[in-house]
């Protein structure tokens, strides 16, 4: 097979020379969490089997294993294969050395393979990703894959317990990539107005979370109102980046700008894309409430929804008697709508009503040094 040039990076056929590469990569950490079922330790004789008889096992199969190479050097960057699952199928994946990572070279690899695989015949191509594994998504994204559910229980885990998996799938026909996405990242990853600093959730936000999420009153807005477990708290922030990449939902720390603290949470909820309308929540700790944190944050949140995801309609809700989160919403320029009756589940199965509040993207905004109190 004759190399594929492929932007930065080169796709080539693996070799005994690339061994000592194939070692060091198999053993990093962030490889073996979403790869857990490669031997650990992973040994130059498991990397040798890789090489030089899996790899040209998968050639003879009818797929691929490319070495994702420098063009300069011809170091392995990492790998990309195309494995044959029948009736015209293929499954494609990729894995990236860390001293390959941030210069693109997965998704440059995983387009040049996917053309190769549509050239051998192949009708379509699929990418599973784990939830957490929000780099391999934006990967699949980028090279024009789109994203079509969740497969229950599609993986294994190296303890043996199974695992969801997102499915992927791009067709000979699909326009060239990058898939659109409906909600976009943060310019510059956050959003602040010097007080307020909002910033996407991640792993690192999950005891703060789970913390924020025992509160009596938070438990009480939220649904269902149930308390978190730390676990239910931790895949949460674990799998909010596939959410915002999906479109469904945009998760952010509310965090002080000046001491990086965290105050709370604010959520935007993209449930009606076909109108343009979408919604947000928020809750804040308890030490942080009373200083106009929440209406800064529903600020912020607003405008870029307006301004960079192309949101036409923003709603929101509260109970009759939060009195507090309906000043937060004014402060912001939302306009009170309507009155729900028994719209939400409650506490010990009530039934609760519910406010509705709206705002466009021309509604006048108070000025924050206006916010009342939360």
């Amino acid at each position: 097979m004759d190399s594929i040039e492929a932007g930065s990076v080169v796709l080539r056929q693996l070799g005994p020379g690339d061994i000592a590469d194939i070692t060091a990569a198999c053993n990093d950490a962030l490889i073996r969490r979403f790869l857990p079922l490669l031997p650990q330790p992973y040994t130059e004789a498991d990397a040798r089997a890789f090489a030089c008889e899996f790899a040209p096992g998968q050639w003879t199969a009818g797929g691929a294993q490319f070495a994702i190479a420098d063009p300069d050097t011809d170091r392995l960057l990492g790998c990309v294969g195309v494995t044959p699952r029948g009736r015209g199928v293929a499954e494609v994946g990729y894995w990236v050395a860390p001293w390959g990572r941030q210069r693109g070279a997965a998704t440059e690899a995983t387009r040049a393979a996917s053309g190769w695989a549509f050239k051998q015949g192949f009708a379509r191509l699929e990418i599973r990703t784990e939830p957490a594994n929000g780099p391999s998504q934006r990967v699949a994204l980028a090279a024009g894959y789109l994203r079509e559910g969740i497969q229950r229980g599609g993986g294994l885990g190296g303890d043996g317990e199974r695992c969801d998996l997102i499915v992927w799938a791009r067709l000979p026909d699909d326009p060239p990539g990058p898939t659109p996405r409906l909600l976009p990242d943060l310019p510059g990853g956050e959003l602040s107005d010097g007080t307020v600093t909002l910033r996407p959730i991640g792993p690192e936000d999950a005891e703060d979370v789970y913390r924020t999420h025992q509160l009596p009153e938070v438990i009480a807005a939220q649904v269902p109102p149930e308390p978190f477990s730390r676990d239910r708290a931790a895949r949460r922030c674990a799998h909010a980046e596939s959410h915002w990449l999906a479109g469904a939902q945009a998760a952010l720390s509310i965090r002080d700008a000046v001491t990086d603290t965290f105050a709370g949470e604010i959520g935007l909820y993209y449930t009606e894309p076909a109108t343009g309308q979408a919604m947000i929540g928020y809750d804040l700790d308890r030490g942080w409430r009373g200083r106009g944190y929440a209406s800064r944050a529903v600020r912020l949140l607003s405008t870029w929804a307006f301004e960079r995801a192309g949101i036409a309609r923003l709603i929101a809700g509260t109970a009759p008697e939060n009195v507090g989160s309906q000043r937060v919403l004014e402060a912001a320029g939302f306009r009170r709508e309507g009155y729900q009756r028994s719209r939400l589940p409650g506490v010990s199965g009530a039934r609760i009503d519910d406010l509705l509040y709206a705002l466009l993207p021309d509604d006048p905004v108070v000025s924050p040094t206006r916010t009342p109190s939360q």
